[in-house]
């Protein structure tokens, strides 16, 4: 049998050529999110800060509730701090020949322009710390008094200062003038280093019974005797390429997010490959039917043909599996290239390729071919043989039972979970628009030929008036189930694009709206690297000046239970001052935000909580927090689900920084004498104060992902259209000899080609157009989606070129031949 799969491989190359287009391609998409979810556990950067040490220990920043399961856990967004002590407990272990405590906070150095020198991140350190790079002395000596540091070269040369020289740097405070005691070589260059003594550096970090991070000189592996005398302490342990994630916090981030791009990314292009994968197999099969007819009458039985079926798509679908596993480094390179461009990871971040993720892409592939070849083999193999050439004369118009039904329930599914973004906020209700509209994509699928065939009926008599017209009519109307194959493509194409982009524009503008609504200060103080926390304070005392709030960026951990399975989410949190004044408005429905102090919380009326309540999260560096509820609120997409106090907000951020300070009454004149002390600083007027760039970072990274499985659809969409119009040769050659004219048949596939784009315009349309107009209505308040019109009007003009062109190329070539050769080969 699978000498006769090969044989048949090799003598009808062109029908399987389709096939094998889509398998490499859903298999190349496969393995290089494979290859991005491998390299969010194994890749990185090169280790330049603690590039001497051979252990590093940092706290743990994995949160994983009590319950959950391995898959319920979140990376928290700040690293935390260790127990100082803990280096005490690493240096009795054996094998460890020296521990260095390391301090890490921001240190910003002025430049000789009174401007703050913020071309990289900057970091201030205790100077023991500088043996873990190592950074050598190249000139002056180390600071041994509290007023003296020594600069990184690099710093030293962009601040214009020398050994001997004055420098001012701007911690957490106002710039404090240091005398330069020397000048330190060290590896790399991603941050500016700036070295105290050791006490100085304590004062400066502000936790003296903590520090950052606990560099490990070893004689040897010793670093499961560490693992396990800390089991319980809650850090994480790091070694080789790991000690990267543990110094720059850009790394350990992208590690989580490309874990979790390519979780969420390959699940769609899995779902996506396999649809593909099934349609153009069942077309191949589809066009055989009266082969598979013949081998019937003669005497194979089902399982045969189930078997020969299988076994030719195996040949066919290892040769693309592993072509497209190869493919797919190219693939993860130019999607790291892309996701690097629009700021998701770091420009020098390298992937980590192996085997494994390549491998699993293909027996993905292998299988998802498997059961697709199974549930096209399903109907030639079931007709009995007296039926079989019968059946072959034309085409079965009629769909099972099992399929209709499981098509009108996904349907009533789709449209009813269209509805849920009236009754959830934030990016969750985004999302489920886009599943709602996948879920009506599949149903529409499986329902495809009953709603195409019911549309042609209205709309082919408008096209009869000619003979062409008449033809295309004609052919539309007997073959709904070849025009359903080919309108589906173009609408998953057409619908997928719509939602996913209307979506997240949409949530946008709803963010920013609300956010204008909510942040009321008349001024703004906003710094590159933050706002020193006593900024606030000092406004308050300015005259004319109401009321002044810090504002604190952060995020926070929440877990919820669903049944027995633990859901962990990670979402934006602020917090402000109880004196906040006029300076916000949350929209309080219950209690006082004056009641804001430390160890208490407002959350969203989304949440369900009562004042009085026990909030129960985690802050943004992981740590657990038990507050008490003092006000509950409604502008969730400004402010997210928690608003802290400040103070407690700030605690738990490397920083230790606002975010921005929002000022009420006042003069710009008396805001900017005060900033004057603060170099970097800015005052503005009545703006929204909100960052948007991490919603812009999400809504290009969904453009990318988009993109690249729009491109996997746009190929699977030429690659239908163009079997389907090439297998039609001998029809063509049949009216070509009854005395229709080559210009007659262009023109009649032309015009199925404009009902069939129109066709999939509609439909898609209607998919995007029901989960949007309610995103919208429940996000904005308007029935109609936020966006550029234009992007829809470039999706149609897109669909519909690419299904007119490869109509038309492959008619024109279908045409090349003489009638009477054609009309005698084989179907």
């Amino acid at each position: 049998m699978l000498t006769l799969a090969w044989q048949t491989v090799k003598a009808r190359t062109s029908g399987f050529i389709g096939a094998f287009v889509a398998i490499l391609c859903g298999t190349a998409l496969v393995a290089a999110c494979g290859i991005l979810m491998e390299s969010g556990f194994r890749g990185g950067v090169p280790t330049q800060r603690y590039a001497a040490a051979d252990v590093v220990v940092t706290g743990d920043r994995t949160v994983r509730p009590p319950g959950g399961d391995v898959l319920a856990f979140e990376h928290a967004a700040e690293q935390p701090a260790i127990p100082a002590a803990l280096a005490t407990r690493i240096a009795a272990v054996p094998g460890v020949k020296g521990v260095v405590p390391e301090r890490t906070f921001p240190a910003v150095v002025v430049g000789p322009d009174g401007q703050a020198v913020v071309d990289k991140p900057s970091f201030g350190h205790n100077w023991e710390s500088a043996v873990l790079a190592p950074f050598t002395l190249t000139q002056g000596r180390a600071p041994a008094a509290d007023d003296e540091v020594v600069l990184d070269s690099g710093l030293a040369a962009r601040a214009g200062t020398q050994v001997g020289g004055e420098v001012k740097v701007m911690t957490r405070s106002a710039p404090v003038s240091y005398r330069v005691s020397g000048v330190a070589e060290g590896r790399g260059d991603r941050q500016a280093s700036v070295f105290f003594s050791s006490a100085k550096a304590s004062e400066l970090a502000g936790r003296p019974d903590q520090v950052s991070a606990i560099g490990v000189l070893t004689t040897g592996d010793v670093t499961d005797r560490i693992e396990d005398m800390l089991a319980d302490d809650h850090v994480t342990v790091s070694t080789g390429a790991d000690r990267s994630a543990a110094e720059f916090d850009d790394v350990s981030q992208t590690k989580a997010i490309l874990a979790l791009i390519a979780g969420s990314f390959g699940g769609y292009a899995v779902l996506v490959a396999i649809f593909v994968v099934a349609s153009t197999l069942a077309l191949t099969v589809e066009q055989r039917r009266r082969e598979f007819a013949l081998l019937r009458a003669v005497g194979a039985t089902p399982r045969q043909i189930r078997t020969m079926i299988g076994l030719e798509t195996l040949v066919v679908s290892l040769a693309a599996g592993v072509l497209g596993s190869l493919l797919s480094i190219a693939v993860s390179h130019g999607l790291r290239s892309a996701f690097a461009a629009i700021g998701v990871v770091p420009h020098d971040f390298a992937l980590s390729i192996s085997p494994i993720p390549l491998l699993a892409a293909l027996l993905i592939g292998l299988a998802a071919a498997r059961v697709a070849a199974w549930s096209a083999a399903r109907r030639p193999s079931s007709i009995k043989p007296v039926e079989a050439l019968g059946e072959a004369a034309i085409q079965r118009r009629d769909l099972g039972r099992v399929r209709l039904t499981i098509g009108w329930v996904l349907l009533a599914i789709g449209a009813a979970a269209t509805t849920l973004p009236l009754f959830l906020r934030g990016q969750l209700g985004a999302a489920m628009s886009v599943m709602a509209a996948l879920v009506l994509i599949i149903g529409l699928t499986l329902v495809g030929p009953r709603i195409v065939g019911g549309a042609v009926r209205l709309i082919v008599p408008m096209f009869s008036g000619s003979v062409s017209g008449y033809l295309a009519a004609a052919n539309v109307t007997k073959n709904s189930r070849r025009l359903a194959a080919a309108v589906t493509p173009l609408m998953l194409a057409i619908g997928f694009a719509v939602v996913n982009f209307y979506s997240q524009t949409t949530f946008t503008a709803a963010v920013h709206q609300e956010t204008v609504k909510s942040i009321t200060a008349d001024h703004v103080i906003t710094g590159p690297a933050g706002v020193p926390a006593e900024v606030a304070e000092a406004a308050r005392t300015l005259p004319g000046v109401t009321a002044a709030t810090s504002l604190v960026r952060t995020q926070v951990i929440t877990a919820s239970k669903t049944g027995d399975s633990v859901d962990v989410n990670r979402g934006p949190a602020n917090g402000l001052d109880a004196r906040a004044g006029n300076t916000v408005d949350l929209g309080i429905t219950s209690g006082r935000l004056e009641d804001l102090t430390a160890g208490t919380v407002a959350v969203s009326d989304a949440l369900g909580k009562k004042v009085g309540d026990t909030a129960e999260f985690w802050f943004a560096d992981g740590q657990p927090a038990r507050l008490r509820v003092v006000a509950t609120y409604e502008h969730d997409l400004a402010f997210g689900d928690h608003v802290l106090s400040a103070a407690d907000a700030r605690a738990h951020t490397t920083a230790g920084t606002d975010s921005a300070v929002l000022v009420e009454a006042g003069t710009t004149a008396a805001l900017q004498n005060l900033i004057s002390r603060y170099p970097g600083l800015t005052v503005t007027e009545r703006i929204t104060a909100q960052d948007q760039g991490d919603q812009r970072t999400q809504f290009l990274l969904n453009l990318v992902a988009v993109g690249v499985i729009l491109g996997y659809v746009a190929i699977s969409v030429s690659n239908t259209l163009v079997m389907s119009t090439a297998a039609r040769r001998r029809e063509f050659a049949l009216l070509r000899l009854v005395g229709t004219g080559r210009r007659q048949v262009v023109r009649m596939m032309r015009v199925e080609a404009l009902i069939t784009v129109g066709l999939a315009a509609a439909l898609g349309t209607t998919v995007a157009a029901l989960p949007l107009t309610l995103l919208a209505i429940g996000f904005t308040g308007t029935p109609l989606p936020t966006g550029p019109i234009w992007v829809y009007l470039g999706v149609l003009a897109g669909a519909a070129l690419l299904g007119v062109v490869s109509i038309a190329v492959s008619t024109r070539l279908s045409l090349r031949a003489k009638p009477v050769d054609t009309i005698g080969i084989r179907e």
